[in-house]
């Protein structure tokens, strides 16, 4: 992106936030492209009820952008989901939790920017905290009161086929939870998905080359094996949410939630192709924390134009404790939560059709096994051929599929011994190849 063209954007977008209401704090535009000021810092937290090592993450936006990743702070995607060099991480801050009760919880980082509890802890219903941040420059902050404001269990996550608004048939995912203690009525919804993916041209065997010289003369010299192969070719992929869904108790504060849908997977999407699980969280959430991921969601739906908004004008529940005002990103939140985990196959919703078209080109090719020497000095022709197979095996950019055969590819020109793959089709390069410890077959 144009380093120009993204910054008027960014100026232009917060030109119009600060037009939205007076809820709006004021960003000082011509402060932007001055050095050092408009790396805001921002802090991201969900505090939970449940026994776990909790999370802080700190970071600076910044309005640097580069060839290979936009680097403009995007409070769009879910905290520590994102790359972490999307942002600057801010390191060597002094982190911890306080109680109105006397508890006094340390974090320490661990990855650059994230600072992790020093011990498990559950945030106590009744009790308040605040998030007590010393920046590495001695900048002290601290976040507004936070309590948990209830706990709403899920009673049940479920399948069902349907289709969305836009008339694409899919499967969509539904929850429903009950009210147990405190007050529940506003929900966030967060989720991890795993699939299986089985490429769509493996085989039981593989390359495997050795004592390959490409400059050797007057041809070159290796060794080309076709053995069975010793790893699996299938593999699984877990990826987080990367969107806000949320949602309210129709019938009022500590009434039923039913039928709240927070995801749908068009049929096409391979994903599904397979086994697929999803694990959801229900949290409940506070008004003030409901209406600000609300506003923040409006944004991100309102197009392309607010993808790279830094959100000043987003009110955030941290400030310096000397009173000094200054534009503070993110949020944190003190909330409960229920999980639950659902399996499904392509085949419960979308029995004897067509799987979901792979992602990727997966032409069958027969391409030469070798090659003209690399040190060949002599003169040499037009080369009609594709890149030999010792070339591409040296480079990892096939697979074996199978013996070739008259015909077996109608299109080969210099057709080799064998018939290959683009390696991401033959191969796991989607994922990891270790079963997950939760995976239920089925």
């Amino acid at each position: 992106m144009n380093r120009k063209g993204g910054l008027y954007r960014i100026i232009l977008a917060i030109m119009l936030l600060t037009l939205l209401g007076a809820c709006l704090d004021e960003l000082e535009i011509e402060t932007l492209n001055q050095d050092g000021q408009s790396a805001a810092l921002v802090v991201e937290a969900v505090l939970t009820d449940e026994m776990i090592t909790q999370k802080v993450y700190l970071s600076r936006s910044s309005l640097r952008l580069d060839l290979e990743t936009d680097t403009v702070y995007n409070p769009f995607i879910p905290l520590g989901s994102r790359p972490l060099d999307s942002v600057d991480m801010e390191g060597g801050a002094t982190v911890r939790v306080l109680g109105d009760n006397g508890a006094e919880y340390q974090f320490t980082e661990g990855d650059e920017g994230v600072y992790l509890s020093n011990q498990p802890f559950a945030l106590e219903m009744g009790v308040g905290y605040t998030l007590d941040i010393t920046t590495r420059n001695g900048v002290e902050y601290i976040s507004d009161p936070l309590t948990v404001q209830g706990n709403s269990q899920l009673t049940n996550i479920y399948a069902e086929k349907a289709v969305n608004d836009n008339g694409e048939e899919g499967v969509a995912i539904y929850v429903d939870s009950q009210p147990m203690e405190g007050e529940s009525q506003f929900f966030k919804y967060v989720y991890e998905e795993t699939y299986k993916i089985i490429p769509p041209f493996t085989s039981e065997f593989e390359f495997v080359l050795t004592d390959y010289d490409p400059c050797a003369l007057p041809e070159p010299t290796y060794n080309l094996e076709v053995v069975e192969k010793t790893g699996e070719s299938v593999c699984f992929n877990t990826v987080a949410s990367d969107q806000i869904v949320q949602g309210s108790a129709l019938g009022g504060a500590n009434s039923d939630v039913t039928r709240q849908m927070v995801r749908f997977i068009g049929k096409d999407n391979f994903i599904i192709s397979h086994r697929y699980s999803i694990l959801v969280q229900q949290q409940v959430q506070s008004a003030d924390a409901y209406s600000f991921y609300e506003t923040l969601n409006s944004f991100s739906q309102s197009g392309d134009i607010f993808s790279q908004i830094q959100p000043g004008a987003l009110y955030a529940n941290v400030q310096r404790k000397d009173g000094i005002a200054e534009n503070v990103l993110g949020y944190v939140e003190a909330v409960g939560v229920s999980d639950q985990r659902l399996f499904f196959n392509y085949e419960d919703f979308f029995p004897d059709e067509d799987l979901p078209p792979f992602p990727f080109n997966c032409n069958l090719s027969s391409p030469p096994e070798s090659h003209i020497s690399y040190c060949f000095s002599g003169p040499t022709g037009p080369n009609p051929c594709p890149l030999s197979i010792i070339e591409s095996v040296d480079q990892g950019v096939i697979s074996f599929y199978a013996y070739y055969s008259e015909g077996a590819v109608p299109t080969a020109t210099c057709p080799g011994p064998y018939i290959v793959v683009p390696r991401i089709c033959g191969d796991c390069l989607l994922g990891q190849k270790e079963t997950p410890e939760f995976w239920i077959e089925g």
